[in-house]
């Protein structure tokens, strides 16, 4: 029996769409160098050169509004470590505790707070090597302090449509606005850090059970204080504009835009800070879920979905922290959005999408790209983060956390 093309396409887009999704989830194509962003380009490319969607339909299933929004985002931080900010916040941490229990409360608030408005992925580039060099110079274990960057990270960076870029997503798509967000998910992440801290010092008790003090070491400084004092307000005026309800794409590229005014700093400092690849590879995921969307998940397909039980926060939650750890945080979020308009509190689902894909980040140390740069970065100053050492703690801040979540989700 032949098949037509026009009955091959629906088989084609979900070849392309498992291949696609496989690859991004464990990082590169066996036997080929493509990556994570060549892989997703190439997928949108084959959905169009094979008439699944047309050039028009790819281009109306990018959200510019979040591609516009981290972009924004990644040079307000460009800016901020140009300047010199982290490195003030890294040595004020190491000058004013003087315990490890003490510095551990600092790197998890830090990493957290930061999380919660500069994307956590960008944070965990950051900090890792400054924490790193502290633990070091105190002759510390620095493994804990490294778990509390990339949980704390995740945890933290539930709070705010620009936390993270699953939530940038999220808030693209469902509208809700910064304001809303916050205070429903805010208390999630505050509640989610004390348990970070208080699950790694329980796991490290030699560490951090102990009356010994740590001694001052001094973290050298370069700032650029005039560009600090520039983008701290930008920044200021950003949120601000958030919380008043401007729409979040518009001020964050805006305020990206103006930080690029400057007469003492060259732009390509700031372009070379900005994870041009991962705008690609989103570019790139939107338009193959949309070719997926188009010739697979129509109304018959989301009415057998139904019967999953979506709408209960528990069952969505479950769902979407599992294909998180399956597929990455982001492609959860994209596969899972075809059936969040048939719910009956749609912003309530999409609330529960970005904390659940959230807070599964911290489940394994490959559940989120921020777990992997910590692992990386400290794997090239000599320090071993392995799988069982950050399951050990990370499983236990999963679960805990995401009852947090649910039951408070379930409250609203």
């Amino acid at each position: 029996m032949n098949l037509t093309f026009q009955e091959i396409r629906p088989v084609a887009a979900i070849v392309i769409f498992l291949v696609t999704y496989v690859v991004v989830a464990i990082g590169k194509l066996p036997g080929y160098r493509i990556d994570r962003a060549g892989t997703a380009l190439l997928g949108a490319s084959l959905v169009i050169g094979l008439d699944i969607l047309t050039p028009e339909e790819a281009y109306r299933a990018i959200d510019f509004d979040t591609i516009a929004l981290l972009l924004g985002m990644m040079i307000v931080v460009a800016n901020l470590r140009v300047s010199g900010f982290f490195r003030i916040v890294a040595a004020f941490s190491a000058e004013h505790t003087h315990r490890p229990i003490a510095l551990l409360g600092a790197v998890v608030l830090s990493s957290g707070v930061l999380s919660a408005f500069l994307v956590n992925d960008t944070i965990c580039l950051l900090m890792t090597p400054l924490v790193l060099d502290i633990t070091l110079r105190l002759k510390r274990n620095p493994i804990p302090y490294l778990l509390a960057i990339a949980m704390a990270s995740n945890v933290g960076s539930v709070a705010t449509i620009t936390g993270n870029p699953q939530n940038m997503i999220v808030g693209g798509l469902s509208g809700i606005s910064f304001w809303r967000f916050s205070t429903a998910l805010a208390p999630v992440a505050m509640i989610g850090l004390a348990v970070v801290y208080l699950l790694i010092a329980s796991s490290f008790r030699r560490e951090f059970l102990t009356p010994e003090r740590l001694p001052i070491v001094t973290i050298p400084l370069r700032v650029h204080r005039p560009l600090m004092v520039k983008t701290l307000f930008i920044l200021t005026a950003m949120i601000a504009l958030f919380f008043l309800g401007q729409p979040v794409a518009k001020v964050a590229i805006t305020g990206g835009a103006l930080l690029l005014l400057t007469r003492r700093v060259k732009p390509d400092k700031i372009y070379f800070e900005i994870d041009w690849l991962l705008l690609v590879m989103f570019i790139g995921l939107f338009i193959v879920v949309a070719a997926l969307e188009k010739t697979i998940i129509g109304p018959d397909f989301i009415v057998h979905a139904a019967k999953l039980r979506l709408d209960s926060v528990s069952v969505l939650s479950v769902i979407t922290a599992v294909l998180s750890n399956l597929v990455s945080n982001v492609p959860a979020i994209l596969i899972l959005k075809p059936f969040v308009a048939s719910m009956v509190d749609p912003q309530r689902a999409w609330l529960v999408l970005a904390m659940a894909s959230t807070l599964a980040g911290n489940f394994t140390l490959i559940g989120s790209v921020a777990n992997l740069i910590v692992a990386q970065r400290a794997k090239a100053s000599g320090v071993d983060l392995n799988f069982w050492t950050y399951f050990r703690v990370g499983a236990p801040v999963t679960l805990l956390t995401l009852l947090i979540g649910c039951l408070w989700l379930m409250l609203l």
